[in-house]
């Protein structure tokens, strides 16, 4: 194993937290170890509060390690760092002079097998990953639900390891950001809580919670302090906060709409009372961003966050309970509990409830989702059910009766906030006294 300082990943950011500090995080990942480490630099170097990022390439995550390893042989690019195929000295120079107690590096990738990379990025000297049973294994192809259970119940056993080395391992789920877009909140948080709850009870203690900013702004906001109300009810012993995504499903093309975009994440994450949050760039609907492109985001979401912390006069988000009185909440308790009572085990219950219908995402077609539930947006931009299917609801949802979406009706769904906010920045640019225009794309990269 190589050697680190002992960096906490989950103390760091509830210490910035603490301190009146949004910690955010690139999602950067590059196959060129001396690219991969000019981007964790910069990323430290950004004029804001940080961490770094690893993501694996594609064929890392599917285990696919002889491509990955042909692909460097031949010098074909990689969408990410395959933190497998190289050796642990090989990330070792990569995070050496960079990894350290004011700068943890989480390693990001995608994979319902996980076990290669749990091994490799602990012998990398890394304890901070992210993921879930559920989450990782849906949306991202044809895993067995409970073959994916088993696997991430290993991953836990893997990673509590790394508590011999005198660190506390961080993991954070991806149950919040289902598909990236058109799941109710209420299940976003419920599926959160879920893989939380499923860590929690394999051990880990060190726990962060995700949630994607959707297409309302008040809903995300009822949906941010649900989760904190029920992780303060069910994860009584973890060290846990809640990091925001800003919004993962099509984004805006012009730079104006991407960076408000983004903005009006940074100010969900201050107000909800969130610690971290996961940045996108002016580059995301048509390219993989470049380093400064990166940079451009952190420091973006850093100015809009501190702007936020400005207004509220450094008042703290309210207290847990302060989420328990919205639709968003009501929903996610009654889907958290109908789950919960289907089996004491928690890996059981999550395949019991998706074989029984309890929990449905929205236009997923992996095979073990039951595929009945659909959603909506509502006149008021709100997502809400438009057909329940088994979900456990039934006098939870008011108003669920939508008309049937159409192939078009989706695609104007999947565009709605890509519209809203380009819409918004064309105009802005046509009426310049609606105030001044966004930044531009930042050019070249940073060595």
């Amino acid at each position: 194993m190589v050697s680190h300082d002992a960096v906490d990943f989950g103390e760091f950011v509830l210490r910035r937290h603490a301190a009146g500090e949004l910690v955010v995080q690139p999602r950067m990942g590059f196959g060129d170890p001396q690219r991969m480490r000019a981007g964790l630099l910069a990323t430290r170097h950004a004029d804001a509060t940080t961490v770094g990022t690893l993501t694996l390439d594609s064929f890392t995550r599917v285990g696919d390690l002889e491509s990955a390893a042909r692909a460097l042989r031949e010098g074909i690019g990689l969408n990410g760092y395959p933190i497998v195929t190289y050796d642990a000295q090989t990330t070792g120079r990569v995070l050496h002079g960079v990894l350290d107690a004011e700068f943890p590096v989480q390693v990001r990738h995608g994979s319902a097998r996980p076990q290669h990379i749990f091994r490799a990025l602990a012998g990398a000297g890394l304890s901070a990953t992210e993921g879930g049973p559920v989450s990782y294994c849906l949306p991202y192809g044809r895993t067995p639900l409970d073959e994916s259970v088993r696997n991430w119940s290993e991953c836990c056993e893997l990673l509590l390891q790394v508590r011999g080395s005198g660190v506390e391992p961080h993991i954070e789920t991806f149950g919040g950001c289902m598909l990236g877009q058109l799941c109710p909140p209420g299940e976003l948080v419920a599926i959160s809580v879920l893989e939380a709850l499923f860590f929690y009870r394999h051990g880990l203690r060190s726990i962060s919670v995700s949630y994607a900013q959707q297409t309302h702004a008040g809903q995300d906001e009822e949906a941010v302090a649900s989760l904190r109300a029920l992780c303060a009810e069910l994860l009584p012993e973890a060290r846990w906060h809640v990091v925001v995504y800003a919004y993962m499903g099509l984004y805006p093309t012009t730079p104006g709409g991407s960076l408000d975009l983004l903005a009006r994440a940074a100010e969900l994450a201050v107000t909800g009372g969130a610690a971290r949050l996961i940045v996108k760039t002016v580059a995301e609907s048509h390219r993989i961003p470049t380093i400064a492109e990166n940079v451009q985001a952190l420091e973006h979401a850093a100015r809009s966050a501190r702007a936020r912390w400005t207004v509220r006069a450094d008042a703290p988000a309210g207290s847990p309970r302060a989420g328990t009185d919205s639709q968003v909440h009501h929903e996610a308790r009654a889907l958290v509990e109908a789950v919960l009572n289907c089996h004491a085990d928690i890996g059981r219950a999550l395949v019991i409830a998706f074989k029984r219908g309890l929990l449905d995402v929205p236009y997923c077609l992996h095979p073990d989702n039951a595929g009945r539930a659909r959603s909506h947006i509502g006149p008021d931009g709100r997502l809400g059910w438009a057909e329940l299917g088994a979900l456990p609801l039934t006098g939870v949802v008011e108003h669920r009766r939508a008309p049937s979406i159409t192939s078009s009706g989706l695609m104007q769904a999947l565009s709605y906030v890509q519209g809203k906010f380009d819409a918004a920045a064309l105009e802005r640019d046509r009426r310049p006294e609606l105030g001044p225009a966004a930044q531009p794309i930042v050019k070249g990269e940073l060595a």
